[in-house]
């Protein structure tokens, strides 16, 4: 399905804790001299202006990043992240806001890459123009990228972060997330993989994390945000998750100061809530 355009919730509450969980993983790959690689699957269009077109007509950032703008006590993990999105925003005004590739793109080092993949022909144009300047730092291809990560891993520099987030507007995207996985494992297993899901009433949602949970790592990382309580008559997202494969030991303890902030700040109502969970082998 090709209806599926991220503008319309560019900086939401789900963007905040997928892009803060972005940086905190590529600041931790980082940390070592190798070069790695950032594979992303549904890269989308790169960037979103927040003042006008689709991200202006339900606002939704207003929910999610504005929250955090000014907020001058934020946890030390979070204010990288938040510093990150006033980079792209020099003048002090929200405007625009990054999509994942240029998130991991200003979070990287020079000798770093980004292969980027996007299905969809107006995003893929916009991604294109929006990571023209890069060079040879990224590649993008108008793909499936659940097809394309199969092409790449292992990657040369055997180091790689691998971010999933497609729309799950077709049902069929929960399990084609679980095969894709099972498939990468095979090929690389000691690979970093971050899985964004929403939060819905429906089955296959709330039955993702539980499937994740399966899969042959040694370890793993379940971090879920709730700005609020479901509906009554049970339509609408709610909250949003990443699942972390072979997540960073540390990740653990920055999360558990960074959720509660965030449940609080971007609470909509007495629902609001996050879940983290660990385990693995």
């Amino acid at each position: 399905m090709l209806s599926y355009r991220h503008a319309f919730h560019a900086g939401n509450h789900a963007d905040v804790l997928k892009h803060f969980l972005l940086v905190e993983l590529l600041h931790y790959l980082n940390q070592k001299d190798k070069p790695y690689w950032y594979l992303d699957t549904h890269a989308g269009a790169g960037l979103y202006a927040l003042t006008e077109g689709y991200a202006a007509k339900n606002a939704e950032f207003e929910g999610g990043i504005a929250r955090l703008w000014q907020r001058n006590d934020l946890p030390q993990a979070l204010a990288r992240y938040v510093a990150l999105i006033r980079g792209f925003n020099p003048d002090g005004r929200l405007a625009f806001y990054p999509g994942s590739p240029l998130v991991a793109q200003r979070a990287m080092r020079a000798d770093d890459r980004l292969r980027l993949y996007e299905l969809h022909p107006t995003d893929g144009k916009l991604l294109a123009e929006n990571v023209a300047t890069l060079g040879r730092q990224a590649q993008w291809q108008q793909a499936d990228g659940f097809a394309g990560i199969k092409a790449v891993l292992p990657p040369p520099p055997r180091r790689a972060l691998t971010l999933i987030d497609p729309p799950y507007e077709d049902k069929s995207d929960y399990r084609r997330v679980v095969d894709a996985l099972e498939e990468a494992l095979k090929r690389f297993a000691t690979g970093v993989y971050a899985v964004w899901y929403p939060c819905l009433q429906r089955e296959e949602a709330r039955a993702l994390p539980q499937q994740l949970k399966k899969l042959p790592v040694k370890g793993w990382l379940r971090a879920e945000l709730f700005v609020q309580g479901p509906s009554n008559d049970g339509f609408g997202m709610h909250g949003s998750g990443v699942f972390i494969l072979n997540p960073p030991y540390t990740l653990y303890a920055t999360l558990a100061e960074v959720l509660p902030y965030l449940a609080s700040q971007l609470a909509l109502d007495g629902g609001a809530r996050h879940v983290l969970e660990k385990g693995g082998d």
